[in-house]
């Protein structure tokens, strides 16, 4: 997957908007205000940086080596994969769900009623 592949996945998730509070990069991914998915570039390597359930966020770092604890992010519930070609695209792809659902999860009950 490349960075527009990665964007685009995350903005086909209901009520997701892109954001860039920190300059023009990295593009942040939002639900109901709040982040669930940062997009960078290093040198050339695209990454993402992923909420994760803990015990998943460790266990992805151990199965993959492109799973780095969140680079400037609470390493405890965020993960950094490096789109290297590595992990596969829908290992990303359910990385993506799952920190958008960890973060849905998180909103008020009138938040996720209005993402139906």
């Amino acid at each position: 997957m490349k960075r527009a592949e990665l964007a685009a996945f995350c903005k086909g998730l209901n009520g997701a908007m892109e954001d860039y509070p920190f300059g023009p990069d990295p593009l942040v991914m939002k639900v109901g205000g709040k982040m669930f998915a940062l997009i960078g570039t290093n040198g050339s390597v695209d990454n993402i940086s992923l909420k994760c359930e803990p015990h998943m966020a460790e266990l992805l770092r151990m199965e993959h080596e492109a799973v780095k604890p969140g680079y400037h992010l609470n390493k405890k519930h965020w993960n950094t994969v490096t789109i290297d070609g590595s992990v596969p695209d829908n290992d990303i792809r359910e990385m993506i769900r799952h920190s958008y659902e960890l973060v849905v999860k998180g909103l008020t009950k009138a938040q996720r009623a209005e993402l139906g």
